[in-house]
């Protein structure tokens, strides 16, 4: 028509430029032909539509759609296979506010993340699921999928899908509209124009129940995967609309926010009265932290049976009792004794982001595998704790200080070699000075139960304590500019 322009233009809920690739910025990774692309357009058309892409979260676990973050300019959270409803749960609760969405594959929804999706449509989230279903495992190679139809050939279906030996496609609409909770739940076909502008409308429906604070909504949505179904691009289409369609049959089968049996009524209580404390009493003040105490990050590493993750319970236990905040992490392998084993603990004053230690202060080291491969890590003027009486001949730590405190020795002139980490614990307050040691005293007795063991630990962490007054000199083997303890 004379006098009109068509403009063709992307949503400005995606990026400018796709980043992932330096020479192909301009496109995503798709395959010519997948539904995600569609999906992705019907996704960031109605957060424009709705104004909501500056408040919006988008959780991409495991799949084909890993990498969601390139393209949606919105927060976006990575999470494991099949556990974005989990993280959705979450993000939602902590940012009631915002509109959180899960954007899912058929294998990470429907196999290995069936429990949260299940959980979090009985409870009712208020969050939007998009359920890509194209019934094949998409990205690991063609594997069947919990959706993939009777008789469809898969690379773990060779034979064809059979009913008697792998059991029939999971028509998960169905199975969530089934529970009480759910609020809107529609099945869409990403096959050809009349049904993608339903898709459309779903999806903005979806995401305008959760804005309005409505509950759980999902949108499956029927998908061609041409590359794994071998397929011409065009023929996968018709493939959705004529076969899929068949044993997915589309449409809403929720639609309507539940009306829920109410809670119990508890007779109400006054603060005091819940507590059973005198209203009138002058308030006690939680004491803060005190003034010695030190934030610090450490890292304690070796051998499953050495009390590695006792030594970091006992060290984050001392951090709470002197009201600071802590967090504890462990990492072992399925051996009792004999296996690797570490554990991150963080000592702050202020909240704790995550648990996780990438450059610890501190490293304790109990033997030398665990020294060799954590050393390196420690961050640059840190500190590193050594149990043995000197470094191993062929290595050399630039970047911390060291200090040798053979805590296995120390341990068996005392009795038993079970307290070395508690000599090693001692040494480890000291050097620091992270923590006052009588509240070492304190968690050892509250946490010991045999008397002659509490004593031997006693004496172990004064052990520990001692030899890092007396013994320094000898154990310091390194100790670079920007040391600071």
């Amino acid at each position: 028509m004379e006098g009109y322009q068509v403009v063709y233009e992307k949503s400005p809920a995606f990026y400018d430029k796709y980043e992932r690739k330096a020479e192909l910025q301009q496109q995503t990774h798709y395959c010519p032909g997948c539904g995600h692309g569609i999906a992705h357009k019907l996704i960031a058309e109605a957060l424009t539509e709705l104004g909501v892409q500056d408040n919006a979260i988008l959780v991409s676990p495991v799949g084909c759609s890993v990498f969601a973050y390139y393209y949606f300019d919105v927060g976006n959270v990575q999470v494991a296979h099949g556990r974005a409803p989990a993280a959705a749960t979450a993000l939602k609760r902590a940012n009631p506010h915002s509109i959180v969405m899960s954007y899912q594959g058929d294998g990470d929804l429907a196999a290995i993340g069936t429990a949260e999706i299940v959980h979090a449509a009985n409870r009712g989230e208020n969050i939007t699921v998009f359920f890509i279903n194209n019934s094949i495992y998409g990205m690991t190679g063609g594997q069947m999928a919990p959706t993939t139809l009777p008789g469809q050939f898969s690379t773990t279906s060779p034979w064809g899908r059979r009913a008697n030996n792998e059991g029939l496609p999971i028509h998960i609409a169905e199975l969530l509209s089934a529970l009480e909770t759910p609020t809107y739940i529609e099945r869409v076909a990403l096959c050809d124009m009349k049904n993608i502008m339903k898709a459309k409308k779903a999806v903005k429906k979806a995401l305008e129940i959760q804005k309005n604070g409505g509950g759980f909504s999902l949108i499956e949505m029927l998908s061609p995967c041409p590359t794994i179904l071998k397929m011409d691009p065009i023929v996968a289409r018709k493939w959705v609309a004529d076969t899929l369609v068949k044993t997915f049959p589309l449409g809403v089968f929720r639609d309507g926010k539940p009306e829920l049996p109410e809670s119990p009524k508890v007779p109400h209580k006054t603060v005091a009265e819940a507590l059973d404390v005198d209203p009138n009493a002058t308030p006690e003040v939680a004491p803060k932290h005190r003034h010695h105490t030190r934030e610090v990050t450490v890292k304690f590493a070796g051998f499953g049976g050495q009390g590695v993750l006792l030594m970091g319970q006992l060290l984050a236990e001392m951090g709470l009792r002197e009201k600071m905040e802590v967090s504890w992490l462990p990492s072992y392998g399925p051996e009792m004794r004999s296996g690797s084993a570490h554990c991150h603990v963080t000592l702050s004053h202020e909240r704790i982001g995550t648990p996780l230690i990438s450059r610890p202060e501190v490293l304790v080291a109990m033997n030398e595998i665990s020294l060799r491969k954590f050393a390196s890590s420690v961050s640059s003027g840190g500190l590193i704790l050594y149990n043995r009486d000197k470094l191993p001949e062929n290595l050399t730590v630039t970047n911390a200080r060291v200090v040798c405190v053979p805590a296995s020795d120390i341990a068996d002139r005392l009795g038993s070699t079970k307290v070395a980490n508690v000599v090693m614990l001692g040494a480890l307050l000291e050097e620091t000075e992270c923590l006052p040691s009588d509240t070492a005293i304190e968690v050892l007795e509250a946490t010991v139960k045999n008397p002659k063991l509490l004593e031997l630990d006693r004496q172990a962490i004064a052990a520990g304590q001692n030899y890092v007054d007396t013994e320094v000199e000898v154990g310091a083997v390194a100790q670079p500019d920007g040391y600071s303890y």
